[in-house]
C-alpha cells in the first residue's frame, strides 16, 4: 500500500468511528440509560493533530503526537449545538481543552479544527495593572457555566510543581483557573482564584446571589442587598489529599475578575463510611427546577484497589442554594464493564451535564431530557440519559444513607413490606 492509499484509509477509519451511532443499553435502572458506545476517545482527535501528512517529512506516516485520553468534559447547549469543552491528554502527560461538538448529544461528535488556545493567568499589581503570567504546567476539567451576567464562564484546575518543595518532583499544587468566553472560540483569562488552601474543583453557580446585611441570602425584593458571585469549591490541604477540607463548600465572590475567597462554609461534608469518605467535589453546575436545586457530584472512597471514584446527587433549596433538602444514599452513577478499565481505574467522573430544554420562568421542567456526560478511568467520555422528573424522583424518594447496617437493612424491609401489600 502507498503512502497515500494509507491516508485514505486512515481516514476511512477515523470517518466511520465519528458516525458510529449510538444505541442506547437495554436494562437500564429506571433512573437513566447508558448508551453502548463512547462519545469521545483519543481516537476521535483529529487526524491533522496527529499525523504528519507530508509524505517527504513523514514517510512512514507516524502519529508525530500522539494523544492518550479525551475524558472530564464541560457541556452547555449553543445555538441548538451540543457542545463540550474536554481535556485531552497527549502522550506528554500534558492536558489541553478542545471543544467537540454533536447534532444530537449523544454522537457525531466532532472535535472543531483546533484546540483552544488558553491564555496563562494574568498576575496582577496592587493597583490592577497586569505586570506577567503565572504560567500553569497543567490545566483540565474545566466546569461550565452560563452565568446571568451574559459570559459564559470556565473554571478549572491549574497545576504547578510545588516550589515550596523543590527535591520532590511529585508536589504540586492546585489553584482554581478562571476564564470566560462568548463562544468557546475566544478566551479572557482572569486571574486564578486566591483561596487560604488549595482548591482543585470548583464549580460557578450560573445566577447572582443577594444577601442583606447579616449575610442572610434574600429571594424576591433585594434592594439595598449585596449582590455576589457563588462558588461551589473543594478545600483540600493538598493536592491530592483533602485532609482538613471538609467537603462542598460555598463561598460568595464579590468580582469574578478579582475572585478571591474570604468566607467559606461546608455544605455537603463528607462522612465515615460512605461514597464520600475521603473527599467530594461539585461536578456541573445546579440545575434550577420547581423542586429546588439538582446537583451532581463525586465522591471517593479508599478501598483495596485504591481511589474509587463514583457519582452521587443531592438537592438543596431555591430559597437557599446551601440547604440541602433531599440526598439519596450511595452512589447515582459509578464505572462498569469495560468503564471500570483505564488509565485510573474504577473512576466514574462528570463536570458536564445539559438540560435540554428551554426553562418556564427560569425553572427546568419535569418532561426535558438530561445529558449526563461522564468520563470512565480518566480516559474517555460516556452520555446517560435522564430527564428532570426522573432526577427529581430518585432524588426525593430514594432513602437517604442511614450510616450504620441496621438502618440500610430497615429501609429494604420497609420496601418488602410495602411490596408485600399489592
Amino acid at each position: 500500500m502507498n503512502f497515500q492509499d494509507k491516508v485514505n484509509a486512515i481516514r476511512a477509519r477515523h470517518e466511520e468511528l465519528l458516525t458510529r451511532k449510538n444505541v442506547r443499553k437495554e436494562w437500564g435502572n429506571g433512573i437513566y440509560d447508558k448508551y453502548e458506545h463512547p462519545i469521545l476517545t483519543a481516537e476521535h482527535t483529529p487526524l491533522e493533530w496527529r499525523y504528519d501528512f507530508c509524505e517527504q517529512d513523514n514517510p512512514y506516516l507516524m502519529q508525530r503526537i500522539m494523544i492518550n485520553a479525551a475524558f472530564n468534559s464541560g457541556a452547555i447547549k449553543i445555538d441548538g449545538k451540543y457542545l463540550l469543552v474536554v481535556r485531552v491528554e497527549g502522550a506528554d502527560r500534558k492536558s489541553f481543552f478542545a471543544v467537540a461538538e454533536s447534532p444530537n448529544g449523544i454522537d457525531n461528535f466532532r472535535f472543531w479544527d483546533e484546540p483552544i488556545t488558553m491564555p496563562e493567568a494574568p498576575i496582577l499589581s496592587p493597583e490592577g495593572q497586569v505586570i506577567g503570567t503565572d504560567d500553569a504546567t497543567n490545566i483540565y476539567d474545566m466546569r461550565l457555566t452560563q452565568h446571568e451576567d451574559g459570559w459564559i464562564y470556565g473554571l478549572f484546575c491549574a497545576e504547578r510543581h510545588d516550589d515550596a518543595l523543590p527535591g520532590d518532583l511529585s508536589a504540586a499544587t492546585a489553584t482554581c483557573g478562571i476564564a470566560r468566553t462568548h463562544d468557546l472560540k475566544t478566551w479572557e483569562r482572569l486571574p486564578d482564584l486566591k483561596a487560604q488552601c488549595q482548591q482543585r474543583n470548583v464549580c460557578l453557580h450560573p445566577e447572582f446571589v443577594y444577601t442583606d446585611e447579616n449575610g442572610k441570602i434574600v429571594n424576591g425584593e433585594t434592594t439595598n442587598c449585596k449582590c455576589s458571585y457563588a462558588l461551589y469549591t473543594r478545600p483540600q490541604d493538598g493536592f491530592i489529599d483533602a485532609g482538613s477540607g471538609g467537603g462542598i463548600g460555598w463561598a460568595l465572590i464579590d468580582d469574578m475578575t478579582h475572585a478571591e475567597i474570604k468566607e467559606e462554609k461546608i455544605i455537603n461534608a463528607r462522612r465515615y463510611h460512605t461514597i464520600m469518605e475521603v473527599k467530594n467535589g461539585e461536578g456541573p453546575h445546579p440545575i434550577k427546577t420547581a423542586r429546588g436545586w439538582l446537583h451532581l457530584a463525586h465522591g471517593v472512597r479508599g478501598c483495596a484497589s485504591g481511589l474509587r471514584y463514583v457519582l452521587y446527587m443531592y438537592m438543596t433549596s431555591l430559597e437557599d442554594p446551601t440547604r440541602v433538602i433531599a440526598q439519596p444514599g450511595g452512589y447515582f452513577l459509578v464505572p462498569e464493564g469495560y468503564e471500570y478499565i483505564g488509565d485510573v481505574m474504577n473512576v466514574a467522573f462528570a463536570n458536564g451535564w445539559i438540560a435540554d430544554g428551554e426553562p418556564v420562568n427560569g425553572l427546568h421542567q419535569d418532561d426535558e431530557k438530561v445529558f449526563i456526560y461522564y468520563a470512565s478511568s480518566d480516559t474517555r467520555m460516556h452520555v446517560a440519559e435522564s430527564t428532570i422528573g426522573q432526577l427529581i424522583d430518585y432524588c426525593m424518594n430514594t432513602p437517604a444513607d442511614g450510616y450504620r447496617t441496621g438502618k440500610s437493612v430497615e429501609s429494604i424491609m420497609a420496601l418488602i413490606a410495602k411490596n408485600k401489600k399489592r
